[in-house]
């Protein structure tokens, strides 16, 4: 294993302080290391949260700031944070207005944000769970969220900064997750530094589509294909998936897993796009990066996200953290 280390017991802490220390203008740790936190609170405006297994950087820490969310709780790598940290982070952020939990459909996640919500006044929750590929997995309960996650946390957090009540975030949070559908291709495994091996063997020749974020299996184990042989598989899935609501003007963001460099990535949303244009599809807006990783893992997702009027408005909305930052 050759990761740029001290000690595995320390990972996460380190990078904690130094994520922090390099955003010291928009971001302020939360007492011992148990959440991320905007360092300027807007009074009255219901507070964002979000969190999950720490390996997926940016997400959630780098979307801390103005226009998306509020505080992010970090577990150990690809591990639930602790009902402890929602509600210690809840308490920092609430001004007054509420919480709204945007969860990431992992039965760890789930059960952990939900007795912090029990255990706290004035929060709610919206459940992201955009992966077609998989009803079913070692992880979850129905479907993974994965990659919309960030698309949620954008156009929520919009409506936020305008001043809209917790039941109407929730609202447009769940309206926007039902809009949302991804699904990915992995091309290589992760290796989590406390394990120091690759989390799953694939063969050199080989692609797993439909991969979830921690390297859970997929639909199928396949042979290398093109790259436009890939996108039509995921497009169509995820087409298929939304049915007669696939029309109109669309988000699509193209994530890289991690280990896939920025070249590949625009090859992809190049394809991706085609595909979805062949279907009646108009890609209104764009998003290309690796924003919802899994370490060092090669391969990347597909989100298509439906945008009416408003959501398209609260995508272009300002927004100033660590990992996007536009309208200035």
């Amino acid at each position: 294993m050759k990761k740029f280390i001290n000690a595995v017991d320390t990972v996460l802490t380190e990078t904690l302080d130094g994520f922090a220390a390099a955003h010291s203008d928009i971001l302020a740790l939360g007492g011992g290391h148990k959440f991320i936190r905007r360092k300027v609170l807007k009074p009255g405006k219901v507070a964002l949260i979000s969190g999950g297994g720490s390996g997926h950087e940016p997400l959630h820490g780098g979307l801390v700031g103005f226009g998306m969310l509020d505080a992010a709780c970090p577990g150990q790598v690809f591990t639930s944070p602790t009902p402890d940290q929602m509600m210690e982070a809840a308490a920092e952020v609430n001004t007054g207005a509420g919480c709204l939990f945007i969860v990431k459909n992992y039965e760890g996640d789930v059960m952990n944000f939900e007795m912090a919500a029990e255990m706290s006044e004035g929060v709610m929750q919206v459940i992201t769970n955009d992966d077609v590929a998989v009803e079913d997995s070692l992880y979850t309960t129905g479907r993974r969220g994965v990659a919309g996650t960030l698309v949620v946390e954008k156009i929520v957090g919009a409506a936020a900064e305008e001043g809209r009540a917790l039941k109407d975030l929730k609202t447009l949070g769940d309206k926007v997750n039902r809009s949302t559908r991804s699904m990915g291709v992995a091309l290589t495994s992760c290796t989590v530094p406390a394990a120091g091996k690759p989390n799953f063997q694939i063969g050199d020749d080989e692609m797993e589509f439909g991969v979830g974020i921690h390297g859970e299996p997929g639909r199928r184990r396949a042979k290398l294909a093109s790259a436009d042989a890939i996108a039509e598989e995921i497009c169509e899935a995820i087409a298929g998936d939304l049915g007669a609501a696939a029309k109109g003007n669309a988000l699509l963001f193209v994530n890289g897993f991690g280990g896939t460099p920025s070249m590949e990535l625009y090859l992809m949303y190049n394809s991706a796009r085609r595909q979805f244009e062949k279907r009646g599809i108009t890609i209104a807006r764009s998003l290309v990066g690796s924003y919802v990783t899994s370490l060092d893992m090669a391969g990347c997702s597909i989100t298509l996200s439906m945008l009416d009027d408003e959501a398209a408005r609260l995508w272009d909305a300002r927004v100033h953290t660590a990992a996007l930052r536009w309208g200035m």
